[in-house]
């Protein structure tokens, strides 16, 4: 069957369905962090960040929240990134998934101003929170256009200084280089089918723009990052 790079795609991720298997949840999780090591993609949220909090005074501690976490690789290197800089930060990553959030605990011990929560943000126990910068990284694709306008409506009330949205756009190399490098080296069944899938989910430039019109979201800035990424910061 012959690939659309038209429209997003609506089909299903393996990751998407929360009770899969600890031990498939967590080789998925290992190869992830290699694939954005490898290609970058932590860099793109990182100098992001760096925008938004040059513009907070040093001595205000920033509470961030990275939603759908992950292994919380991002919000480590974030700890890092603010320790050397002297900065002071409160760490929290938001995940629905419970096998996710267990990984995600065991990769950061020793880290005292990072921690994990199960939560899903569409429920009304997050969504009634408040955070300095809430940050998005391979994230939102997962989501339909109609649930992003509800998701960027509901940041936009949560976020005092900013958001940051790190995902790939949606591009025939993009999806041709993961699938055959994901093919060559993934040990992980997961990761072999949602790679690809990820990008036939995500985005072009004009389908984020629209998603924001609707949630009346206009102070931002969208640029094109290597590899195949979509920086997105909003202002708040």
């Amino acid at each position: 069957m012959p690939v659309s790079f038209s429209t997003r795609s609506e089909a299903l991720e393996i990751m998407d369905d929360l009770s899969f298997h600890e031990e498939v949840i967590f080789q998925t999780l290992r190869e992830l962090d290699s694939i954005n090591q490898w290609l970058g993609g932590n860099s793109v949220t990182l100098n992001a960040l760096e925008q938004l909090w040059s513009k907070i005074s040093e001595n205000q501690t920033i509470a961030i929240a990275d939603l759908g976490c992950g292994s919380g690789e991002m919000l480590r290197l974030i700890a890092r990134k603010a320790l050397k800089e002297k900065r002071t930060v409160q760490l929290t990553g938001i995940d629905a998934n419970p096998h996710v959030v267990t990984y995600a605990q065991k990769q950061s011990i020793g880290f005292d101003n990072l921690k994990f929560e199960e939560l899903n943000i569409f429920n009304e126990q997050f969504q009634s929170r408040s955070f300095d910068i809430l940050i998005a990284t391979l994230f939102l694709h997962h989501f339909s256009d109609d649930e992003l306008v509800n998701i960027f409506q509901s940041m936009k009330r949560q976020a005092k200084h900013g958001i940051i949205v790190n995902d790939i756009h949606r591009h025939p190399f993009a999806y041709y280089s993961i699938k055959w490098l994901t093919r060559l080296f993934s040990k992980s069944s997961m990761v072999k089918f949602d790679a690809p899938l990820s990008v036939l989910r995500a985005f072009k430039a004009h389908e984020l723009r629209s998603i924001l019109k609707k949630a009346e979201i206009e102070s931002y800035q969208l640029r094109w990052k290597w590899a195949f990424r979509w920086q997105l910061v909003i202002y708040s």
